[in-house]
């Protein structure tokens, strides 16, 4: 799947529609697409990280997961848009060094960049994460042939998405859909995860937003 661009030019350049955003889960997907990016631009330090991440020169990158999808819970539970994310996944592709060191100067140049956000960014060159994922995980993967493919397999459909600026669009890539993060629905992405993994944060976010719909493994 292609990522997806909204209809107009750069981001946050409409102005923030609630009322929009509240029936999205109804509405097809360029709809969607256009609510979405009005939730994020009105989370300041989003905003800022899609506006001006292409500063890093990195030839592929996306904010995804669980603070994306999260901020539109916060959107439509009526929080305060950083409330209960943990961190700002930040992901990118370099196939040509998987090595620690340079994945930790990337993770140096974006925490240089965006100093001072009150949410911690955790980094990950996806090219590499084969390499520690039995470890931390306790079992093994194959390497990811792209981005794109590293987030499709991501624990669940909602938060299997990511974001970006390209060429001054908003692009989003996600290869669910769209319906289950609007309709707060939390259903388990089986490419990859285990069933252990998927209830202990299907868990952890029902004491986050209570309106979450949890789908059975």
């Amino acid at each position: 799947m292609q990522p997806l661009y909204a209809d107009d030019h750069r981001p946050g350049n409409s102005p923030f529609n609630p009322e929009t955003e509240m029936n999205a889960a109804n509405k097809d997907l360029s709809a969607q697409i256009d609510a979405l990016r009005e939730i994020l631009m009105g989370h300041d330090i989003i905003r800022t990280v899609v506006e001006s991440a292409v500063q890093l020169r990195l030839s592929n990158w996306y904010l995804g997961a669980g603070c994306i999808a999260q901020t539109v819970w916060n959107n439509l539970s009526g929080n305060a848009p950083s409330s209960h994310i943990q961190d700002l996944d930040f992901v990118y592709f370099d196939c040509e060094d998987l090595s620690e060191n340079g994945e930790n100067l990337v993770s140096e140049r974006v925490n240089r960049l965006f100093n001072g956000s009150p949410i911690p960014f955790d980094v990950k060159n996806q090219a590499r994460v084969h390499l520690w994922y039995e470890s931390y995980f306790g079992y093994p993967i194959q390497q990811y042939n792209s981005l794109e493919e590293a987030i499709s397999s991501w624990p669940t459909t909602a938060t299997s998405i990511g974001v970006a600026s390209r060429q001054g669009r908003f692009s989003v890539y996600a290869p669910y859909g769209l319906h289950d993060l609007f309709g707060m629905i939390v259903r388990p992405n089986k490419v990859q995860i285990t069933e252990e993994i998927y209830m202990c944060k299907a868990k952890r976010w029902k004491k986050c937003w209570p309106q979450l719909t949890i789908i059975p493994w």
